[in-house]
């Protein structure tokens, strides 16, 4: 009786373990329904594949000229090249910079300095940064231009005090920048002794003007060096 009984409940373990891994192997192979973008939906092709199964949202693929065109028209981005235009246009005054000028704008962020740039008329502007804005601004590493020496009349940057190795940061824009060309740069208001460890880090150039500004709503410090040689 014992060993009938002993039977009976290994046939039934069988069975039981045969179900679950047939079910087991369904749940794996089927796939999601999110993951099937409703083929008579107009826009079908640019739907992106979820990031999981659980992501039943659908998410259209929206173009950079779309972005592009929500960041351009919001406000604060009006608010923000307006007041770098401001800030070129006093550079312009000083005769540091024109329509012909070569400018490098580094770690230019979204792209404001270089969107101001050619609102106030120079046409050849480069901007970089870590992560690329197209068309404004270009990947490359501050601390590491993907320039030839002196290739620029101007270069520029608002971010030196965020730089991870700010010696290096100046040392590559004035590698870029031509003999008798301009670095400027504009950092958190400081006072002389801030002043003084800017200025020793800036091997190849030569001390013109520093003036506090305001800058996108921020008092801060303007600093213009001029290159005397090539670094």
């Amino acid at each position: 009786m014992e060993r009938h009984v002993e039977k009976l409940l290994n046939k039934l373990s069988v069975v039981f373990i045969t179900i679950a891994t047939i079910i087991f192997l369904f749940l794996i192979l089927q796939t999601p329904q999110t993951c099937i973008p409703t083929t008579n939906h107009p826009r079908a092709r640019l739907l992106r594949f979820p990031k999981s199964s659980c992501d039943s949202a659908r998410r259209d693929y929206v173009p950079i000229s779309k972005k592009n065109e929500r960041l351009w028209t919001a406000q604060d981005w009006k608010k923000k090249v307006n007041s770098y235009a401001q800030f070129f246009q006093s550079l312009r005054d000083q005769r540091l910079l024109s329509n012909h000028s070569k400018v490098l704008c580094v770690s230019a962020g979204a792209g404001h300095e270089v969107a101001a740039l050619s609102e106030v008329g120079t046409r050849d502007v480069t901007g970089v940064e870590l992560v690329e804005s197209p068309p404004l601004v270009s990947r490359a590493d501050p601390h590491n231009l993907p320039f030839f020496d002196g290739v620029f009349d101007l270069v520029f940057s608002a971010h030196l005090d965020e730089a991870l190795f700010p010696a290096r940061f100046v040392s590559e824009m004035e590698r870029t920048a031509r003999v008798r060309g301009v670095c400027v740069v504009v950092v958190e208001e400081c006072g002389g002794y801030e002043m003084r460890r800017i200025l020793t880090m800036f091997k190849h150039s030569v001390f013109v003007s520093a003036k506090n500004v305001t800058l996108i709503g921020l008092r801060m410090t303007q600093i213009i060096m001029r290159s005397r040689n090539s670094s």
